[in-house]
């Protein structure tokens, strides 16, 4: 008899065990964005509630109080190159995303706290950035919170908030610029020097022509029959006005692309010559 309660008290102990592990779908799922910003990357990590037939924004998010910006654990914002917010400049790591939400504005706070959960927790002192933003109005309901990185620019973009009926958005900047330029510099002072990449970015971001041109040639003679170099250079000293000689590295261009078998880089070349006429 006793063997039978141990065994019956040892399956019960194991169905209980067994029950503890059931995973549950969560009611606030989490979401992960990665986004490439400029040379590096902005991550956003948080969790989006549903609706669920309630009043979201002066109800379940109550105006004028600290919100966490999603559900269950703090939402985080990482960087991994320095940015800008509201006109101050933040150093690469990982800060809180915290929003005040109103009827009529919003204060969006990157904080330096990890772990506000509720307004009782969140330190003003902590605060690294604080801008304010104009909610709008969507058509749309949007049932499930979400957060996401849009009007991608190469030194820019916009963090929208959106939730119910209506949308918030943060800019963030990086100085590309900077960082490019030192690049080039440092990589000039090289023995295997990229002068291809650095001409191309000068041609590209309004740089000097004429230092572009330069480069061009250097590329060329490390390698001679790269036509999309020459085409890159036509580019460039068509931008300097200089037709002639560009419609002539245009047509080497094109024929060492048609030795290349390269049909896109003939036709682009085609296309550039008409415009020199």
């Amino acid at each position: 008899m006793k063997k039978i309660l141990l065994a019956a008290c040892s399956f019960a102990a194991i169905s209980y065990a067994s029950a503890q592990q059931v995973r549950m779908p969560a009611p606030s799922t989490g979401q992960t964005v990665k986004q490439e910003l400029g040379l590096g990357f902005v991550e956003l990590s948080y969790s989006r509630p549903n609706i669920k037939d309630r009043k979201v924004f002066g109800d379940l998010v109550p105006f004028g109080k600290v919100w966490r910006t999603g559900a269950n654990q703090a939402t985080v914002l990482s960087f991994t190159d320095s940015v800008t917010i509201g006109g101050k400049k933040l150093a690469p790591g990982k800060y809180g995303l915290l929003t005040i939400p109103d009827q009529n504005n919003w204060t969006i706070i990157i904080s330096k706290q990890l772990n506000v959960t509720s307004p009782a927790s969140y330190k003003a002192e902590s605060d690294a950035v604080r801008v304010e933003a104009k909610p709008k109005m969507l058509n749309d309901k949007v049932e499930t919170f979400t957060m996401q990185f849009a009007n991608i620019q190469a030194n820019s973009a916009d963090l929208n908030i959106m939730w119910e009926n209506t949308s918030v958005s943060l800019p963030i900047k990086t100085d590309v610029e900077a960082n490019v330029m030192a690049q080039i510099n440092n990589a000039m002072n090289k023995d295997n020097r990229p002068y291809f990449t650095a001409a191309l970015y000068y041609l590209n971001n309004g740089k000097d022509l004429n230092q572009a041109v330069t480069w061009f040639d250097k590329a060329i003679e490390q390698d001679p029959k790269a036509f999309w170099v020459y085409h890159q250079k036509a580019n460039a000293l068509a931008k300097l006005g200089k037709k002639a000689d560009a419609k002539a590295v245009a047509q080497k261009s094109m024929d060492l692309a048609k030795e290349a078998k390269n049909d896109d880089y003939v036709a682009l070349n085609e296309k550039l010559i008409a415009t020199l006429k």
